[in-house]
């Protein structure tokens, strides 16, 4: 055999995908045809209803007198009460509220002042992780990716439950606040361990200071010198606070009720959630779309250019430009039409901080992105209405901050554990049944030959 002839021999992995491609293709007018609803959504892009929860309502749209979508306001709901009357309250009143929205997602009600201080020194408790935990868990295997090592350790956490199977009320809840107060811990010391492994940089260990809320604690154990601003920690903690909960049916709650329905332990159905998150169609995105944002800085010489920009975006669309998929990052959302409320209330509040760091240009490009995206979408895609969703924001909210793009993701699994929780929760005590939909077998009938007639 020539060197040419081997060169070109495909490899064993590709024989196996092509003789894969050869065998599997399923058309996608084949779903249309069966009425398949293709990602649990129906024809006219809303979500196949699946359930019934108490926890959260998303809304962003109506139902016309003729079942058509129309476009509304943006609305966040957690257990009846608006996001904006949360934000407001956290405001108005100079709180920390992450723990507060917690207990909410948790129980239903909002907790009298006696319940949340003993809350809040609860979870300051649990801050500090097992024994050994660190040495045992995180430092015998780091990783590069932090949300991957998060969803291991949640798992690793089932070695350390003296009750992990126990699928009582007070042991689910149990559970959930150590997860609750752990998960922020445990997510800070994995990128350090990832600094020095993969990044040959110095790491340091914080230990938990006792009394800080949710945000404090983060900052504090993340930066070297442990220092922070109260506005700093203000806005992290609203970070967390708009991204507690978005209803049973986004994918990462989803992916936690279809676990917990089968009767699994809590870890496994934790760590499903936090693998769901990790996709860049869900949880990633803000990653995205900090990434998009660079190459609009290189791609466009005149940021404050309308024209400029709106062109850009158009070749984005078109694959032009950007990493080619054709998707403008942090524009867009399955339910949210006219508004997300979440991106409302990051974009106002962060606003001053970009000044105040310098981020001012960065900020403007990231409000006109919001302003013309939906243009260049409604003349490229017909009437599909658009808006900014949270991710434009938060990204270059914890840039401002100063944390590292390894943790972008990870911090939104942090804002989400408690709303997993209360899904979970209320899957396991009150719904009580697999969740099992149907697939449509499309396999030709075949006959069973021996090896002697495969040839």
């Amino acid at each position: 055999m020539t060197v040419q002839e081997y060169t070109e021999k495909p490899s064993d992995m590709e024989l196996l995908c092509q003789e894969y491609l050869k065998n599997n293709y399923i058309d996608p007018e084949t779903s249309e045809r069966l009425g398949v609803k293709r990602g649990l959504r129906n024809r006219d892009g809303t979500g196949v209803l699946a359930g019934l929860t108490n926890i959260c309502d998303v809304v962003g749209y109506e139902k016309g007198p003729e079942g058509q979508v129309v476009p509304a306001p943006g609305r966040l709901i957690y257990r009846g009460v608006d996001l904006n009357e949360l934000v407001r309250e956290a405001y108005d009143h100079d709180r920390f509220i992450f723990e507060e929205v917690s207990w909410l997602l948790l129980f239903g009600s909002l907790p009298t002042k006696a319940q949340l201080e003993q809350f809040q020194q609860v979870i300051a408790q649990h801050h500090n992780l097992p024994e050994d935990f660190v040495e045992n868990v995180l430092m015998r295997s780091p990783s590069p990716n932090i949300m991957n090592k998060m969803a291991r350790s949640v798992l690793s956490l089932y070695s350390y439950d003296p009750d992990p199977e126990n699928l009582s009320l007070a042991n689910l809840m149990e559970q959930s606040i150590t997860l609750i107060a752990g998960l922020p811990t445990i997510m800070v010391n994995a990128y350090q361990l990832k600094r020095r492994v993969y990044d040959h940089q110095s790491m340091f260990f914080h230990m938990p200071t006792p009394g800080q809320s949710t945000a404090e604690h983060i900052l504090s154990t993340y930066r070297a010198d442990q220092k922070f601003t109260h506005e700093e920690a203000k806005l992290l903690d609203l970070c967390l606070l708009v991204h507690a909960d978005h209803g049973g049916g986004n994918n990462s709650a989803f992916s936690c009720r279809v676990l917990s329905s089968s009767g699994t332990d809590t870890y496994s159905a934790i760590a499903a959630a936090i693998g769901s998150l990790k996709g860049p169609k869900h949880g990633g995105a803000n990653l995205k779309v900090m990434e998009q944002l660079e190459c609009l800085k290189q791609g466009i010489e005149d940021w404050k250019d309308e024209d400029e920009v709106r062109e850009f975006l158009r070749r984005i669309l078109r694959r032009q430009a950007g990493d080619g998929s054709g998707l403008i990052y942090g524009m867009g959302h399955a339910i949210y039409t006219l508004s997300d409320p979440r991106a409302v209330v990051l974009r106002e509040k962060a606003e001053s901080l970009a000044m105040e760091k310098g981020f001012e240009r960065e900020f403007q490009l990231l409000r006109m992105v919001e302003k013309l995206a939906p243009q260049v979408f409604a003349e490229e895609k017909g009437n599909k209405t658009v808006c900014a969703n949270v991710d434009l924001y938060s990204g270059l909210i914890y840039k401002m901050l100063g944390i590292s793009e390894d943790l972008y993701t990870p911090l939104f699994a942090i804002s989400r554990i408690p709303g997993w929780c209360a899904h979970r929760i209320e899957e396991v005590v009150f719904a009580n049944r697999i969740i099992r939909p149907a697939y449509k077998y499309l396999g030709v009938r075949q006959k069973y030959k021996s090896l002697e007639e495969r040839g």
